[in-house]
């Protein structure tokens, strides 16, 4: 096979020997769909555009010179800081290794930089300029059109490389890297994904991987206080794994839930950015975001935020791609303002400034793309043949100077790019000492320097970096977490800025004084999905989201057991005013001073003073005619009931003891048993008199005042009888009744002391006097066509009438206050009046009338013709005449003139 034209003439790629077809094809599978390698035309310049150091042993280096170009076209505009900057840091490295006498002695480093345009397949494109060397060419066939052998130029063998920027691009190369046995060393790459020591076995990194990042961003959301947040994430592996760590942390950890996820596509339009604001805007109370995405990317969300007038709503936290970097945020300050960025630590290093801000376009040719730099910087224009100046830019001088005529600040990764070329060249120094004891220079056992052999001497390695922190890699190459947080403050400070409030290594260390936000406001601003709930409220918690819940009110007479649960507190308490726990129910009795005391007190005592009257009127006068003629026995039996009908006032509104309770049961029933025990057997006595008169003439037994007492008090000894035989079953006591006073508000709650004695209890207790009651009042009926000259048999009668109706009021009366909040007050109120009036009525119509004739008519106070039980008898019959007349047909109305 023959070549036209010279014999040093470049050659293209010959066929490639067996042994690295199963190496090639295994990178076409990996080279993304629809994106074919453009070998050929890489080769035909031999040399990408690149920067190319020579040295003894020669590293690679991956920089993101340029951002990613527009559609069609592979790179776009340069990135000052985070290219050329970074850039410059290997090359200062490469200088102050190779000066050092120490270090690789009498070894020169020499350098291939390419530019990754931001893009991962055009940077494993770039990237196959490191395997060259290792893929042997066959000339064996091959001539030149003279016969002679072609002169082909043998590619420089890169031991390792330094770089990636971007995890995507640090994977993609990767997989091609490790094909070929060469050790790769990142600065800036932290995707979790890299950790991975069986996909990614030759890659390390001097930078700690973001599942340390989202490690410390979770913290910083939690010691914030905020557990309900939104994620961001460029569309990529540093983005989606880095939300991924996220996410799978926060799960493990709790205490945070994501409202919403969302990614931003590759070359996103401005409105799908707009779009994502939208969609963050549905979680509005998720005001913190979480993002993890590079900076073209977070400088777009931000116009976004301020397009759609949310300036101040969105809490960024941002990851190590935003870190400290001012390109993000220029022009965009008030939307930035009060972001929380974490930056793997690090130091300004000085050496660096000092050497960046010497560079110029005299002493700088070797960094082929530094006349774009300075363009950019000093926004003016170099002069090159054929080329016409732009009129509305000015013509750059060469004069003018990094840091004075331009504003320079170090870029955040510089020191990280510093260690990681020295991180290889420690390595390359301990294999030389180990391989070639004692030899200056490249010995044989290092050339070729064997990759693997190299990856163990870069994860041995261990000294002090440039900010004098430990470099040092564990078995999955990643470095150890120590990061730098920062906030973006405005106000305050007279120069805007990245201030650092905090670090984290394994733990937050973050000060929460020196945060400020939007506005220059110094408290923390909330992003929770649900607020905590007050004291007595219990969580309900929304199906799905652990973060968010309603807040229930423990009503009734529930309180706040634990923040999910509300529990009934026990039924002599009630619950605190702010329903935390509970409290004893204050206990209540009836009090003298209450108006449902005093008005009942104020008859009973007015009846006890007129019964005390009677009976000192009747003791006086005791035997005088109208004394001895009431029936004397009989008369003081019944004022006796009477007068502990108005005892037993005093004792239901003393407070209850088992004193007072005994006496209670006794009295309650025994005064109105007495009472109308003497009645009835006055009653029946008349009845039975003037019933027996008009059948014959023989009076009836048991009519005489020793017979009366002896009826009287059997009848009583019944009431007694019953009220013992309740003392042997139940014997008296006292309770704390914690359900009658018990209304929907548990602040009125009371618990009532009281005897043992129900509703039901009391009337039975009265039963019997009701049931003397009413056989009285029957007896009064059928003795109401007695003559009134001739007994008290109609007076007796009008008091049962009287009584029958007060006690038929009480009834309702008393059962009806059953559901009151003051039933126990009403009822007792209406219990004792019922009782006292019913006293008053027997009093007043029984006795009054002869005490008045007493005290203010004694003339008619005389002893009057004794009535034998004939006239008796004689009385009867003409009571019974008169009634058959008045039930006949002719009826006789009678002479109301007598």
């Amino acid at each position: 096979m023959a070549l036209s034209g010279p014999a040093h003439c470049p050659l293209p790629l010959h066929p490639y020997p067996p042994n690295l077809w199963p190496r090639l094809l295994l990178l076409a599978l990996l080279w993304p769909a629809g994106e074919p390698p453009q070998v050929g035309a890489s080769h035909q310049h031999f040399h990408p555009h690149s920067i190319k150091i020579a040295g003894d042993i020669t590293l690679g280096g991956l920089f993101p010179i340029h951002g990613r170009g527009p559609h069609g076209l592979p790179c776009g505009e340069l990135k000052k800081e985070k290219g050329v900057h970074r850039m410059e840091a290997m090359l200062y490295a490469l200088d102050q290794i190779n000066s050092d006498t120490e270090l690789l002695p009498n070894i020169t480093l020499g350098a291939r930089i390419l530019d990754t345009c931001s893009r991962d397949t055009y940077a494993l494109e770039q990237s196959l300029t490191f395997v060259q060397a290792l893929i042997q060419k066959d000339t064996s066939d091959i001539r030149c059109s003279n016969g002679e052998p072609p002169i082909i130029r043998k590619p420089e063998r890169v031991v390792g490389v330094i770089g990636a920027s971007a995890s995507s691009v640090s994977i993609m190369v990767a997989n091609i890297l490790r094909l070929f046995e060469i050790p790769q060393v990142s600065y800036a790459s932290t995707a979790p994904e890299l950790s991975d020591n069986n996909r990614y076995d030759f890659f390390s990194r001097v930078v700690p991987p973001d599942s340390y990042q989202a490690q410390a961003m979770l913290d910083i959301v939690k010691a914030m206080g905020w557990n309900y947040v939104s994620t961001l994430a460029s569309e990529g592996n540093y983005g989606e794994s880095g939300v991924d760590a996220f996410m799978q942390i926060s799960r493990e950890a709790g205490g945070v839930c994501i409202a919403q996820s969302v990614k931003i596509p590759r070359e996103a339009t401005t409105g799908e950015f707009d779009k994502i604001i939208k969609r963050l805007m549905e979680t509005s109370n998720a005001r913190g975001v979480i993002i993890f995405a590079n900076e073209d990317d977070i400088k777009r969300v931000l116009e976004a935020a301020k397009r759609a007038n949310l300036t101040g709503h969105f809490l960024f936290v941002g990851s190590d791609s935003w870190g400290a970097k001012s390109s993000p945020i220029a022009m965009l300050e008030e939307v930035a303002e009060g972001a929380v960025t974490i930056l793997p630590k690090r130091a300004s290093i000085d050496g660096f400034d000092q050497y960046f801000t010497s560079r110029s376009l005299e002493n700088n040719r070797r960094n082929i793309w530094f006349n774009e730099f300075w363009e950019d910087d000093f926004r003016c224009k170099l002069t090159r043949p054929g080329i016409k100046l732009d009129p509305d830019k000015k013509k750059c001088t060469g004069k003018e100077r990094i840091g004075r005529d331009s504003g320079y600040e170090q870029e955040g990764k510089v020191q990280f790019v510093i260690d990681a070329v020295y991180s290889v060249a420690y390595a390359l120094h301990s294999m030389h000492q180990d391989l070639c004891p004692g030899s200056h220079g490249v010995c044989s056992s290092m050339d070729p320097v064997e990759g693997r052999l190299l990856l163990h001497y870069i994860r041995s390695v261990n000294f002090n970096g440039s900010a004098g922190t430990s470099v040092l890699f564990n078995e999955n190459g990643d470095a150890p977490g120590r990061y730098d947080i920062f906030q973006f403050q405005m106000t305050n400070h007279s120069h805007p800025g990245y201030r650092v409030i905090g670090q984290w290594t394994n733990n937050l260390r973050l000060n929460l004084e020196e945060m400020q936000w939007s506005g220059g406001e110094k408290s923390l601003p909330d992003s929770i999905c649900s607020f905590p709930c007050q004291p007595g409220e219990r969580k309900k918690m929304v199906k799905g989201v652990p973060c968010c819940w309603h807040c229930e009110l423990c009503d009734g007479y529930q309180f706040q057991l634990d923040e999910f649960t509300c529990e009934a507190c026990p039924s002599d308490m009630r619950p605190t005013p702010n329903r935390t726990a509970c409290r004893p129910t204050p206990i209540i009795k009836l009090e003298w001073n209450s108006p449902w005391a005093l008005v009942p007190a104020s008859l009973a005592m007015l009846g006890i003073l007129a019964t005390s009257a009677v009976v000192a009127t009747f003791v006086r006068f005791n035997d005088t005619p109208i004394v001895r003629a009431s029936g004397r026995e009989l008369s003081y039996v019944l004022l006796t009931g009477i007068f502990l009908i108005y005892l037993i006032t005093f004792l239901m509104i003393a407070e209850p003891g088992v004193v007072v309770c005994a006496f209670r049961r006794l009295l309650l029933g025994l005064g109105m048993a007495i009472t109308y025990s003497a009645m009835l057997t006055k009653t029946n006595r008349i009845y039975r008199i003037f019933e027996q008169g008009k059948r014959s003439v023989t009076p009836p037994k048991f009519i005489s005042p020793t017979s009366q007492l002896i009826i009287t008090f059997v009848l009583i000894c019944v009431q007694v009888l019953g009220v013992f035989v309740w003392f042997a079953v139940i014997p008296p006591h006292t309770i704390i009744d914690y359900d009658e006073l018990r209304p929907p508000n548990p602040n009125l709650a009371r618990g009532i002391l009281k005897c043992d004695m129900s509703d039901l209890s009391i009337i039975c207790c009265l039963s019997y006097s009701i049931v003397l009651m009413v056989t009285c009042t029957v007896y009064a009926v059928k003795s109401r066509g007695v003559p009134e000259t001739f007994n008290e048999a109609k007076p007796i009668g009008f008091t049962m009438y009287t009584t029958c109706i007060i006690w038929l009021a009480f009834v309702p009366i008393f059962f009806g206050t059953a559901q009151s909040t003051e039933k126990m007050f009403i009822q007792t109120a209406t219990l004792t009046v019922s009782m006292s009036l019913s006293a008053f009525v027997s009093l007043g119509m029984l006795y009054m009338p002869k005490v008045y004739v007493i005290l203010l008519h004694p003339e008619q106070n005389v002893q009057k013709r004794k009535r034998s039980f004939k006239a008796v008898v004689q009385a009867a019959k003409m009571s019974q005449r008169s009634s058959e007349k008045l039930n006949g047909e002719t009826k006789i109305e009678p002479d109301r003139s007598q």
